[in-house]
């Protein structure tokens, strides 16, 4: 995602309406080869947040309407179902992500970017500086999700709470349990260290 938005903001930079060469395509290309293991990877995101949404409100379910004693059996379940799907949707969508990524990201680098704006491209991806970097994404996130979550958690989490009990009442439900609102989020998945080393 980072790659992405470094792209992004060096097109907007580039005010410019660039020529297109066969010898700029190359570079597009090229480009897009690097970005290959990013592009799938927001592919893959664009999956995933709607499942792990899903999965959060099952839990709240789990706990509040499911038996203890079957909530185990359930949760296997549901897992088995969410793994299904991922085997099933995840590399589809990804194949679809490259494929439309020539037409897309590439159309728009080949229309903002000069050939030597996209060797100084290249040339920043493939800096061995910009790849340590971007291998350390998952640990970063991990620092500061842990941190936020122990120095907010107990401001948020009264808040959360409320808000829960006043959508279940709109929605005519019972409260909630107050053990859905102390479920730690999980953690996002750190960034394949693939995605770094095209």
């Amino acid at each position: 995602m980072k790659k992405l938005v470094v792209i992004a903001l060096l097109a907007l930079a580039s005010g410019a309406q660039a020529e297109s060469t066969a010898a700029k395509k190359e570079l597009v290309n090229k480009v897009l080869l690097l970005q290959q293991p990013a592009i799938e990877q927001e592919a893959q995101a664009l999956v995933a947040r709607p499942v792990m949404m899903m999965l959060q409100r099952a839990e709240m379910i789990l706990q509040s309407k499911v038996a203890a004693d079957k909530r185990e059996a359930v949760a296997k379940q549901i897992q088995v179902d969410v793994k299904q799907f991922e085997d099933e949707v995840v590399p589809m969508v990804r194949a679809r992500s490259v494929s439309l990524a020539p037409s897309t990201v590439g159309a728009l680098l080949d229309e903002k970017f000069t050939e030597d704006e996209l060797k100084q491209l290249i040339a920043i991806i493939e800096s061995p500086v910009n790849r340590k970097y971007l291998q350390m994404g998952g640990e970063i996130q991990k620092v500061l999700l842990e941190k936020l979550f122990e120095q907010t958690k107990p401001t948020i989490e009264p808040r959360m709470m409320a808000l829960e009990q006043s959508i279940s009442k709109h929605l005519g439900l019972p409260a909630p349990s107050a053990g859905a609102a102390n479920a730690k989020p999980a953690p996002r998945k750190p960034a394949s260290a693939k995605a770094t080393s095209k």
